[in-house]
């Protein structure tokens, strides 16, 4: 009855249903590992953000890049603000993520000459884009500040195409290297994302808050879905399998009942056949009636014999008497 898993279509099926088994499954292992990065991501910019500030020359230098375990890392910085190399990047939005702006990055040259890069917040693009915005000034004198270290932005790492031909001191990307080529200071590697000033300065841009670290994405439910598609995959084929083979047999079985004797329809269609009760009780009845009538000619022949001739000549001597 289950010939019919030789058939090009179900073998075509069994062939779809062996390849989609496996690709299900490592899809389900990709989403997985996918929610292992991210849980561990959060956890490490966790540990960065609660830990300690630690002076940035520690962590980086002209010319040297941010490695990934790094950034978010809680930094600190003494020096004096540079405002005359201060720029603005376009295209950022502020805390809430809905109003498109400025993001304040003013160098500060620390004691050993070399220059940090410190993102001072956002500001808002105001009426012309062409002209450089209302930016609240820099401290003045030695100020230390407290920030998150960030890693260089590249087209590549922020999705933001570096195009030229912008208004002065407008730039695209926060990048460490462009900076040192543009001033020719030792400028050192990454950026400084603001927290806190001290002394505290009486206006600032809107700080920048900490990233979220606490969402884990849909990854595992992902996950979950693949690999409950790959075990369906075998039940569904089962139950298809299972459902023809069914069908199969009724339809032999129909094929059988139509094939027996006597199993046709009545011609006459109406169901008093020779095999019907009635059919067979008029049998009988003419049957009897027959069976009558042969045994009254047997009688009347018999008196005739007897009395030597036939009926009319005696009825003619009776009569000449």
């Amino acid at each position: 009855m289950y010939r019919f898993l030789l058939s090009r279509r179900w073998l075509a099926l069994t062939l779809l249903a062996l390849v989609l088994m496996p690709v299900m499954v490592r899809l389900g292992f990709w989403q997985l590992h996918r929610h292992e990065a991210r849980v561990a991501r959060n956890a490490l910019i966790a540990g960065n953000l609660a830990a300690r500030p630690v002076p940035i020359g520690s962590l980086t230098g002209p010319g040297r890049r941010v490695p990934g375990d790094l950034v978010w890392r809680t930094v600190s910085a003494t020096g004096r603000y540079d405002a005359a190399h201060e720029f603005v990047v376009r295209q950022r939005t502020d805390a809430g993520g809905d109003t498109i702006g400025y993001f304040v990055v003013t160098p500060l040259v620390t004691a050993d000459g070399g220059t940090v890069l410190v993102n001072r917040g956002w500001v808002d693009s105001g009426d012309d884009a062409t002209a450089y915005p209302k930016v609240p000034a820099a401290p003045s004198g030695t100020v230390t500040v407290t920030g998150r270290l960030r890693a260089d932005e590249t087209p590549g790492t922020s999705g933001i195409r570096d195009r030229g031909g912008l208004p002065a001191r407008q730039h695209m990307l926060i990048n460490s290297g462009q900076q040192a080529g543009r001033t020719g200071e030792r400028v050192l590697g990454g950026y400084v994302e603001l927290v806190s000033t001290s002394p505290e300065p009486r206006a600032h841009a809107q700080l920048l808050p900490e990233p979220n670290h606490s969402d884990i994405g849909p990854h595992m439910a992902y996950a979950v879905q693949w690999w409950l598609f790959a075990a369906t995959v075998p039940v569904g084929w089962v139950v298809l399998a299972r459902r023809e083979a069914a069908d199969l047999r009724a339809q032999a079985a129909d094929a059988d009942a139509e094939g027996a004797p006597g199993g046709g329809p009545d011609p006459e269609g109406t169901g008093s056949g020779a095999g019907s009760p009635e059919g067979a009780d008029r049998t009988d009845r003419g049957g009897t009636a027959a069976e009558d009538a042969a045994r009254a000619g047997s009688a009347g022949g018999g008196e005739g014999g007897r009395s030597g001739q036939p009926e009319p000549a005696a009825r003619a001597s009776a009569s000449g008497e």
